[in-house]
């Protein structure tokens, strides 16, 4: 990765754990965090998740960096990563975990903006990843539920290490990925490692569709840890 200097990389992150982790990872590393990428998607999108995604600009404030917003298609993460170059960024990190299709588009516009792209993640063991998580102090929502086996009761409150092992175990019954990468739900992060400040959110459980329900936040603040 080169030497001589730091190692600039942006974060493309929804606000989710695995983007939140993947920076983690980056910091230990030896990477410097100068700014968080986000592109709030159409709904339908298959590359990046839209619940909550404008609460991460109190996660930027949080970990003291820049945050850069887009709202648009998925060609627009293009002019997220040029701007992050501009910012002289030379890496960039994401959260992949399984997703050929995601890792492959994001490495795309990540190398045509001149960017190596990162991905700590990819292919990680998912139940045990899920653990970790708990392990090294995340602390997680989960801001939509839309598979069987998980209902609006995960919504909206910090998933514990008892959730994690009772996710685990409906993900082997009902055949869903634990660490929710087949999109059969979306988390937002409140408090992280790298974090300084500890985000606080008040919302509503809200049904979208059958199967579909989703914790819609009407207020969001950080406050001291």
């Amino acid at each position: 990765m080169g030497s001589g200097g730091p190692l600039k990389a942006a974060v493309l992150t929804s606000g989710g754990k695995d983007s939140n982790y993947a920076a983690h990872w980056a910091a230990l590393h030896g990477f410097e965090i100068c700014c968080l990428l986000t592109l709030k998607p159409p709904e339908d999108s298959e590359l990046l998740q839209f619940s909550a995604v404008e609460t991460v600009g109190l996660q930027a404030k949080a970990m003291g960096v820049e945050w850069i917003f887009e709202e648009g298609e998925e060609g627009a993460v293009r002019d997220l990563m040029v701007a992050a170059r501009e910012r002289g960024a030379s890496y960039l990190v994401s959260g992949a975990l399984l997703s050929d299709y995601q890792r492959q588009r994001l490495g795309y516009f990540a190398k045509e903006a001149g960017l190596v792209p990162v991905n700590p993640l990819w292919r990680v063991d998912q139940e045990k990843y899920m653990r970790m998580l708990i392990r090294h102090g995340f602390e997680f929502i989960l801001v939509r539920v839309a598979a069987e086996g998980l209902g609006p009761e995960f919504l909206g409150r910090v998933i514990t290490a008892e959730d994690v092992e009772e996710i685990i175990r409906r993900a082997r019954r009902y055949g869903f990925n634990p660490a929710f990468e087949g999109g059969e739900a979306e988390t937002l992060v409140l408090r992280a490692p790298l974090y300084k400040k500890k985000i606080y959110v008040e919302g509503e459980v809200v049904k979208r569709g059958p199967g579909d329900w989703v914790y819609v936040i009407r207020r969001a603040e950080l406050r001291d840890l």
